[in-house]
């Protein structure tokens, strides 16, 4: 929308002229597409980039409250709703003047304008009840007259003002009793007092609650209909067990109400058929989990953004529980997908891109292994580059497509080949304009922002994916770039040491130099992390590394013992294994340590249960000798077991690790 529509719009309001009423009528398609933009582009709008115009907007949103224009009325509010959830200064600036507006079009007489009223007031409720506790009364007054009439205005009017199906909110309703509850927040909490309920009681709630949510999720009436789906959902987590034997019939009821009519009956089926992904996908595929993502792969591509937005974040969910079990379905998923680029706008987009990188990591190299050659990449690749070629360095957008491309990018492996360079200098790009950023800001605070470090983060775990998805094959990308000097950088910067623990481990032609900066950040909050790392780059080039094993065992194994088994944990341990192979005397330390700290009753008992080969180790490497022979049974990760419990907790009694090299790794 132009100055000259607005100017347009403001002589209209004042004047009676032919002119005037001329450009009344330009007025609101001029004002409906400035909703759509607000809608799209509400971060944009608030930002420096622009120099932040909605101090000017909302202003003369508010001015357009009092417009002799309904549709005028109706406009001004959706766009100033568009900006509540994130709170945007300029309307938290005019919240006051905002609420005061909206109660005195509380009785418009236009359906459109309560309607945005009510969404405003649910928006509300969530992010400023601080301002609303005051008006509760008149908020009260405004839901009351709801109840009066069983109009399909009045349905619509409750439904936006007691029930935002965005948030996971719940009304716990029965077919004798159809008022609503008097706020949102008061919903969210009995929503949560259900999950609570089934996750105490679990198959005990079951008999209270089947004959009253058979009644409601069958009723004809759609809303009651809808709140027995939200119910179930709830109690999915609590009460699985219990369901299980009324899920061969529930899944296809809930299928079907993926095709109902009304869209918050669609969304809200998405969420609960998500809710109970798990065991769908236990089952035969052709029995649920066919017809589940055929029918979400559908509502992706539904008419309205609310149903797409719940069906995108469901079919993550399912993708996450099948993985594999989709590799049949790959095509079709993709050109789904694909299709979709075209038809969302920018929130839903973002989603989008989750549910791309989440059937990445779910079927993994399956991707880059069509049926035809190429066939799933020249699908997948193209809209994502497009993407990527049009947002500008400084559009947080970059943020879920730097993930989503990072996902793909592992799972392409070698087929990412064709797009590696560009994305990879645009993501150290990103990386020094950070760091210039933060340097600026350090050493002239009062003239410079601080820099947003997540740009710097998304794009090292980016550059991450292209290390583990390439391999070998982004030795000469990093040769002829600085990414090592910026990768020393952002050791130095909070937040982004996390994404270096892939990437850094990579290249096996600086380990030293690598080596010699991760330990001194062994003593930081991330010192596990660090001692992966370290353990990550003794893998790749041991005889380097090795010869410091005196300098950081101690630590690392500080560092690791009370973390849980995962893979990463798991290479470090394969790459510590190889370390003490080159370089036995470097732990020697750490064995008698442990001796001592145990005694020698204690350290007799443990020592019993070594196998012979470590029992020859233990003496040959390290001078830790038994004092009586016993029987060997237990596999030699027990002595790994002792390594890292060995500091400082007076126990030793093993803890099994995962399957795998660490167990061997005083057997070089």
């Amino acid at each position: 929308m132009n100055v000259l529509s607005l100017q347009d719009g403001v002589a209209a309001r004042r004047t009676g002229s032919a002119a005037s009423a001329s450009a009344a009528q330009r007025f609101p398609g001029s004002f409906g597409a400035l909703q759509k933009i607000c809608e799209d582009s509400s971060e944009l709008l608030d930002s420096d980039a622009l120099n932040r115009p909605l101090n000017i907007m909302i202003p003369k949103f508010l001015q357009f409250f009092k417009h002799c224009s309904p549709k005028i009325r109706s406009h001004a509010i959706a766009c100033v709703n568009q900006f509540i959830i994130g709170r945007a200064q300029a309307l938290m600036d005019n919240i006051d003047t905002f609420i005061e507006s909206l109660f005195a079009l509380a009785g418009d007489e236009d359906s459109e304008v309560r309607k945005n009223v009510c969404r405003a007031l649910v928006m509300l409720l969530e992010v400023r009840i601080d301002r609303l506790i005051p008006h509760m009364h008149s908020i009260i007054q405004v839901g009351q007259p709801l109840d009066l009439t069983s109009s399909p205005l009045s349905t619509q009017m409750r439904t936006w003002l007691w029930k935002p199906v965005s948030s996971g909110s719940l009304w716990l309703s029965s077919p004798s009793v159809k008022r609503p509850c008097l706020a949102t927040w008061f919903r969210k909490c009995s929503a949560a007092a259900l999950d609570v309920l089934a996750n105490v009681f679990r198959e005990e709630l079951l008999p209270h609650l089947l004959p009253l949510l058979k009644g409601l999720l069958f009723h004809p009436d759609w809303v009651i209909k809808e709140s027995g789906i939200l119910v179930l959902g709830a109690i999915a987590e609590g009460c699985m067990q219990g369901m299980v034997p009324y899920l061969p019939e529930l899944i296809p009821h809930l299928i079907q109400c993926l095709c109902d009519k009304k869209a918050l009956v669609r969304s809200i089926a998405c969420w609960t058929l998500s809710r109970y992904a798990h065991w769908v996908v236990s089952q035969p595929p052709d029995a649920h989990l066919k017809p589940l993502m055929t029918e979400l792969l559908k509502r992706i591509l539904d008419g309205n953004k609310r149903v797409q937005e719940a069906a995108c974040s469901a079919f993550a969910t399912l993708e996450e529980e099948a993985c594999t079990e989709l590799v049949p379905y790959l095509s079709f998923i993709l050109d789904t997908l694909v299709f979709a680029f075209g038809k969302y706008q920018h929130k839903n987009l973002l989603i989008l891109y989750d549910a791309i990188g989440t059937l990445a990591d779910s079927v993994g190299h399956h991707l880059n292994q069509p049926v035809s050659p190429a066939e799933y990449i020249q699908k997948l690749m193209p809209p994502l580059i497009a993407k990527w070629n049009e947002l500008k360095d400084e559009d947080k957008d970059l943020f879920p497509l730097l993930e989503c491309l990072s996902s793909v990018a592992t799972a392409l492996q070698s087929g990412f080949l064709p797009y590696c360079e560009p994305v990879y200098q645009r993501c150290v790009t990103l990386v020094q304009k950070t760091l210039a950023q933060a340097m600026m800001y350090s050493q002239q605070p009062d003239q410079y922002e601080a820099p947003d470090k997540d740009f710097m983060i998304v794009a090292l775990d980016l550059l991450s994916g292209l290390a583990e998805g390439l391999g070998g094959h982004v030795d000469t990308l990093v040769a002829r770039s600085n990414i090592m000097t910026l990768l020393f950088q952002c050791m130095q910067v909070s937040g982004a040491q996390l994404c270096l623990l892939y990437f850094i481990t990579t290249f096996t032609s600086c380990c030293q130099t690598v080596y010699t900066l991760v330990t001194a950040l062994l003593n930081t909050m991330c010192a596990h992390v660090v001692a992966i790392t370290i353990g990550r780059l003794g893998y790749v080039c041991p005889q380097e590394v090795a010869p410091m094993l005196p300098q950081f065992i101690r630590p690392w194994c500080t560092s690791l013992r009370n973390i849980r088994d995962n893979e990463e944990k798991d290479s470090a341990f394969r790459g510590i294994c190889i370390m003490i192979g080159v370089n036995p005397g470097g732990v020697v330390q750490i064995l008698h340590g442990f001796k001592e700290q145990v005694g020698e009753e204690n350290w007799q008992q443990f020592s019993e249960q070594f196998p012979p080969l470590l029992k020859e180790r233990l003496a040959a490497c390290y001078g830790v000798s038994q004092q009586e022979e016993g029987e060997w049974e237990t596999h030699p990760s027990v002595y790994c077991t002792a390594l890292i419990w060995g500091e400082g907790e007076g126990r030793f009694w093993p803890l099994p690790l995962m399957d795998g090299p660490h167990a061997l790794c005083v057997c070089p």
